[in-house]
């Protein structure tokens, strides 16, 4: 069995992404790991062969700045990387710049793809969401926050990123995968306040063109946390490879979970309410079908 892993990158350095972290998070189990490295203008070329690694393979790509709708050059930069794959490569695993995989869990996602290798139901492996939120301690988990999304993909070129690259089709249907029981840990919104600021002007500009972004996220914006809805504590271990990152934290979350909650609506509240339990997320949304 042969496992590729690959990723897009860009400005890692400027926005802050924990990339190198992501990258070696997944690439004991990976036998080749091919990076999308996106026209920067902040090192981040040099952060990526820092790691030195014999599997690495840089591909250098242009980032389309028309595709702004809806994220789309996220998706067209995801088939850069997922292109220039190995042929011989039977499971690609995507990660992006700001998800990483607990040791704990390599263990399983290899049992996970050896037992479905010959299974041809099986087109991809589910992943379980953890979003951390504002600080290493907290996670977001309501129903404004995705619980699963596909991160292993057969390596089929019928299997291209979608909409904005939080998942994967095959052809124009859903692909059908096993839910496993491993995490991707997501932190994207482990930011101080003015960080999370900066991030939102930076990932709408490829959502919104620059009118958008000016009226809606002016420079005096100040970021609301209101968006996680529910904050819970997280009081497990995270990543060895993100360690340095948690012990460097120089802020405190400015927020009282408690006060958040009871900003929910209670249709939201009720809706939470039956998925807590139950497990039964009522009309979620789900770019997948699960098979087993």
């Amino acid at each position: 069995m042969k496992v590729a892993g690959f990723i897009f990158i860009r400005n890692a350095v400027k926005n802050d992404y924990p990339v190198v972290e992501a990258i070696i998070s997944i690439l004991p189990i990976c036998d080749e790991f091919v990076v999308a490295l996106g026209n920067s203008d902040d090192g981040t070329g040099d952060l990526i062969c820092s790691i030195n690694s014999p599997k690495i393979r840089i591909v250098d790509t242009v980032w389309d700045e028309s595709l702004r709708e809806g994220g789309t050059v996220f998706a067209a930069e995801t088939d850069k990387a997922f292109a220039a794959i190995s042929p011989d490569a039977d499971w690609a695993f995507y990660i992006q710049g700001d998800e990483v995989v607990h040791e704990k869990y390599l263990p399983v996602i290899r049992q996970e793809m050896e037992a479905s290798l010959n299974d041809t139901t099986v087109e991809g492996l589910l992943f379980k969401y953890l979003h951390f939120y504002g600080s290493y301690d907290y996670s977001a988990h309501s129903r404004r926050w995705y619980r699963r999304e596909i991160r292993i993909v057969r390596n089929n070129k019928h299997i291209h990123s979608y909409r904005d690259a939080q998942g994967f089709r095959w052809d124009d249907r859903k692909i059908n995968v096993k839910l496993i029981d491993a995490y991707i840990y997501h932190y994207g919104w482990v930011k101080p306040p003015k960080g999370l600021e900066s991030k939102l002007r930076n990932f709408n500009q490829f959502y919104h063109d620059d009118t958008w972004v000016a009226e809606n996220l002016p420079q005096t914006f100040e970021f609301d946390f209101h968006n996680a809805d529910r904050m819970l504590p997280f009081e497990d271990t995270h990543p060895a490879v993100m360690q340095k990152r948690v012990a460097a934290q120089n802020w405190k979350l400015q927020v009282d979970p408690v006060k958040l909650k009871k900003k929910m609506s209670l249709r939201r509240r009720i809706l939470q309410k039956i998925e807590d339990l139950t497990g039964w997320r009522v009309s979620e949304y789900r770019n997948y079908k699960i098979v087993k």
